[in-house]
């Protein structure tokens, strides 16, 4: 039976543990969280909820013991929400994962760490860093969720299923993110025979905005990225192989940021090489230092 701790169970943890409950899987889950009075309303209700489910969940109150023999960790924990640019939460989401990783590293844990705590790049990388974990074991769900969001919008744009469009959004989980629209296409024609330049520039401003207009209308995000964090989940469960934009070590620019990987029961398996414009390496450059400047705030250079 496969063993999972998450590591704070706000909207995030929470949405992801529900879609975990919906699988066949079978899965032993720990919950770590600073509120165990609302854990364990959580698990008393999904317990009840799996009666009239043919599934083999077993949910408990956690601890960090629990991190000993597990195969995924996943870290959720950070500040609440808000409409202001995930870098304001800088201070007080690394806080919150230095008491995290002091306690990660007095644990035997070998498996994978799956990041969705923002500032997502930083946070990823500084959970590596304290942890001193290997760089692709070490995974943030970064820009898998904004091309989930483009691929979203263009699908209702021109009237195709999301699946068939193939497209990244690159770079930063956060303003300087990008899409890689030279290498985007449906089959093998081009987007740009679809859309005019001017709905691409739309659809890209539009998918930078969404976490934003999300928290603006419901007050947090949490469901697109439970899902990226369960469709990560089973294809390292299941070594599936599959490739995502997410955000892993780039040793070009010395930074977590995001780019297509390859995905499986190893963590990252390969980072793939895509050919990008010069505009776009510009992008991608510009994209690293604004995830490293930030980063320096925190974990100067030296220190490394």
């Amino acid at each position: 039976m496969k063993r999972i701790v998450i590591i704070g169970c706000g909207n995030v943890g929470i949405s992801y543990l529900r879609k975990l409950c919906l699988t066949n899987v079978s899965l032993d889950i720990s919950l770590i969280d600073i509120d165990e009075e609302k854990l364990e309303g959580e698990i008393l209700d999904l317990e009840q909820s799996l009666v009239y489910q043919n599934s083999n969940i077993n949910l408990k109150i956690g601890s960090y013991n629990d991190c000993d023999n597990a195969d995924i960790i996943v870290i959720t924990a950070g500040p609440s929400q808000s409409l202001n640019d995930r870098l304001s939460d800088l201070n007080s989401a690394n806080e919150i994962i230095v008491d995290i990783t002091n306690k990660l590293r007095n644990t035997n844990f070998k498996g994978i760490y799956l990041v969705a705590c923002n500032p997502l790049d930083v946070m990823t990388e500084l959970i590596a860093h304290y942890t001193d974990h290997p760089y692709n074991k070490v995974i943030g769900t970064g820009c898998m969720l904004d091309t989930a969001r483009l691929k979203s919008l263009i699908s209702k744009k021109i009237k195709v299923k999301p699946n068939d469009i193939n497209v990244y959004v690159l770079g930063e989980h956060g303003n300087s993110q990008f899409v890689a629209w030279s290498n985007a296409n449906i089959g093998l024609e081009n987007l740009s025979q679809f859309l005019s330049i001017s709905e691409k520039d739309e659809l890209e401003n539009e998918t930078k905005e969404m976490g934003s207009t999300i928290v603006k209308h419901k007050g947090y995000t949490s469901e697109g990225v439970a899902a990226c964090l369960l469709e990560l989940t089973l294809v390292i469960l299941n070594d599936l192989k599959k490739v995502y934009s997410v955000s892993n070590y780039n040793t070009t620019y010395d930074v977590y940021l995001s780019t297509p990987c390859i995905i499986g029961k190893n963590g990252i398996e390969k980072v793939i090489n895509i050919k990008l414009t010069d505009e776009e390496e510009e992008k991608l450059e510009e994209s690293s230092e604004v995830i490293s400047t930030a980063l320096d705030k925190i974990l100067p250079r030296e220190l490394y």
